[in-house]
């Protein structure tokens, strides 16, 4: 008897644990309350240890209180000096294991950097700016510079590229020797060069892409400076602040922390591309009226001679972008357009392996292979005795005119094709009086580069209606075709729908420089010199405009780059820290002068037009708490939905699940 009662009481008791898994599987709530895990990982020990001396083996394990995983060790890692042949670094569990597979240097200090890269596996918390350190001699080194990395022309935080230094000050260490020492930007285009030794350095930034660690590829982005770097240090002390509670908003105490400063810790390098591009000739082809000839990269203008037919004056007409990488030929001569192949011998700039710009002689053969396939389609068609009339081919012309017109826009105008007459007899521009549009002057220009395009400027008042016109068939093509009719109004804005600006400068009395002002994407709107230390833009459309100045040191008009082998610097680019909000007729000239320093670029971009943003630090604290609410309100709906009779028979039974296998 007393035995089967132990066996009923152990059998209740299987079963009463059952239920109570069940009950417990159908209840999918996840646990709450307690802190969030936000503790990075802690070292527990290292081999060797931490600032270890005379070293010879370069195999280092790190071991961690909790299990840690390293995102991206390619590109996160900063090895230094830097390495030939890049480490295995391993993770198992709490213990990371780096392995050098470059000879170990004597009396070197060398240095892991993992950056942010090392966090832990459950929540990502990452162990910020944690680096090791070794030493193969006596002593470990421990200076250490920082600063930002930004691009020249606008100012924007470069990731991801190399900071090294040199010892060596000859200019050629840049591109002859690797780096001593590196580091490489964060996403804000911060850097911190570590275990640096005392002494006196240049400094550089290399966008290495073949990471070699020299300056042996021109199209790489570069920064330099001429300034000497002497690493340094003080003893510091930071501010800390203790809050009540966790809205932030009441102060308990303030903390004063004693710290070791590492000197400099502001350096600013501005990033930019020398302007190389590899040149050699793209391609070449014809159509039975056109020769066209592409460069890869802008080049002088190359020599060409034709080989089969005799040029005559105005064989062709020319049209060519800017810089010459593109070149196209109008045949106008009908026998040299009737030759099925044309032969030219070209001379241009080529670059060799050696990154020189050489000259290069070649033969070009134009061939015209679409000639023969309308004489086919003409012998099939009269073979079906089908006769079709000729649609007529109109000349085209795009333009740029809109029904509704601003003050400062010039009328373009280009056609499909070269035309034959002056096109400032064929043209009628009117202004509307006493609803009479009666013929005004204006100018015509024709574009130094390209013969199909035509600029008409005018000084357009403001509210009056306007016309262009002109006459079907007026205009004739070198080939034969002419225009279609054209003929459109236009109303120029009225002077209270715009805003007018004054930017008033300080600290360029006696340098070129012109101010952009841009849109909200950091895109350029509008341009104006700066004369007797202001800018002026008139009649704006009304918006927000932010500005930025250039320092135009050569007076062209345009941001130049820099050339190391010159020891060039890129043209200087200041931000406003102002934002410029226009209203319809509405005048902004405020008398305080814009002070132009340069010492402060990494701090002058608004943050409004900032693309590569500065993460928020309570970003993982935000994230953890939209997932627990997107949890809890899931836990709820299906809470709600087991514990309703009828929803649970038609939410389990009547998908012929059965309700553990939801668990």
């Amino acid at each position: 008897m007393r035995l089967y009662l132990k066996r009923h009481i152990l059998s209740l008791s299987i079963l009463v644990t059952i239920i109570t898994i069940i009950t417990a599987c159908a209840n999918m709530a996840t646990p709450s309350g307690g802190a969030y895990d936000l503790d990075p990982p802690k070292v527990v020990k290292s081999t060797p240890v931490f600032n270890a001396t005379n070293v010879d083996k370069g195999k280092i394990v790190i071991e961690f209180d909790e299990n840690v995983a390293v995102e991206r060790p390619t590109e996160n890692v900063i090895i230094t000096p830097p390495q030939k042949a890049f480490p295995v670094i391993q993770v198992v569990n709490r213990r990371v294991t780096v392995e050098l597979k470059d000879t170990l240097i004597p009396n070197t200090t060398y240095t892991i950097d993992f950056t942010n890269s090392l966090t832990d596996s459950n929540e990502g918390n990452p162990l910020e700016n944690f680096s090791y350190s070794f030493s193969t001699g006596d002593v470990v080194d421990t200076l250490a510079i920082s600063g930002r990395i930004l691009t020249a022309d606008n100012l924007e935080p470069v990731k991801g590229m190399y900071v090294g230094l040199h010892s060596n000050m000859s200019d050629t260490a840049f591109t002859k020797i690797r780096f001593e020492r590196i580091s490489r930007t964060n996403e804000g285009g911060v850097f911190t060069i570590r275990g640096v030794a005392p002494g006196r350095y240049k400094i550089y930034a290399l966008d290495d892409t073949n990471r070699d660690y020299m300056y042996d590829n021109p199209a790489e982005a570069i920064a330099f400076t001429d300034d000497i770097i002497e690493p340094s240090f003080e003893r510091a002390i930071k501010y800390d602040t203790v809050f009540v509670d966790t809205t932030r908003t009441k102060i308990d105490t303030i903390k004063q922390i004693g710290y070791t400063r590492f000197l400099p810790d502001n350096i600013v390098l501005r990033s930019f591309k020398s302007g190389f591009q590899r040149q050699y000739l793209q391609k070449y082809e014809r159509t039975p009226n056109k020769l066209s000839i592409f460069f890869g990269a802008p080049t002088d203008m190359p020599q060409i001679e034709s080989l089969n037919f005799e040029e005559k004056d105005n064989w062709g007409l020319l049209e060519r972008t800017t810089k010459n990488d593109t070149l196209i030929y109008w045949i106008k001569d009908k026998d040299i357009m009737a030759m099925d192949t044309l032969a030219f011998k070209i001379t241009y700039q080529k670059t060799d392996s050696l990154n020189q710009s050489v000259p290069f002689t070649d033969t070009l053969r134009f061939v015209d292979r679409n000639r023969k396939k309308p004489e086919k389609e003409e012998k099939k068609k009269k073979k079906k005795g089908e006769e079709e009339e000729p649609e007529t081919i109109f000349l085209n012309m795009k333009n740029n005119v809109s029904s509704s017109w601003d003050t400062y826009k010039n009328i373009v105008l280009e056609f499909e094709e070269p035309i034959t007459d002056s096109l400032s007899t064929k043209i009628s521009l009117q202004q509307l009086k006493d609803t009479v549009y009666n013929n005004i002057p204006f100018k015509l220009e024709v574009d130094s580069l390209n013969p199909r395009k035509y600029t008409i400027r005018n000084r357009w008042l403001y509210g009056q209606e306007y016309k262009i016109k002109i006459d079907s068939a007026s205009v004739h093509s070198i080939y034969g075709l002419w225009n279609n009719t054209f003929d459109q109004k236009f109303k120029v804005k009225t002077e209270d729908e715009y805003g007018q600006l004054a930017i008033r400068v300080s600290g360029v009395d006696s340098i070129p420089a012109f101010i952009e002002l841009l849109d909200k994407s950091d895109k350029p709107t509008r341009k104006s010199r700066v004369k007797d230390n202001v800018a002026v833009f008139r009649d704006l459309i009304p918006g927000t405009y932010y500005a930025r100045i250039i320092l135009d040191a050569n007076n062209n008009g345009i941001w130049d780059t820099g050339d190391y082998h010159k020891n060039l610097q890129p043209e200087m680019v200041c931000y406003s820290p102002k934002v410029f909000e226009i209203k319809a007729f509405f005048e902004y000239d405020e008398q305080e002068p814009w002070i132009i320093d340069p010492t402060t670029l990494a701090t002058q971009k608004p943050l409004e037009i900032t693309k590569q943003k500065p993460q928020e630090k309570d970003s993982k604290r935000k994230q953890l708490e939209e997932k627990e609410q997107k949890n809890n309100e899931l836990n709820k709906n299906r809470n709600r939905n087991t514990n309703d009779p009828q929803n649970r028979g038609n939410n389990n039974y009547g998908n012929n699940q059965p309700v553990m296998e939801q668990y």
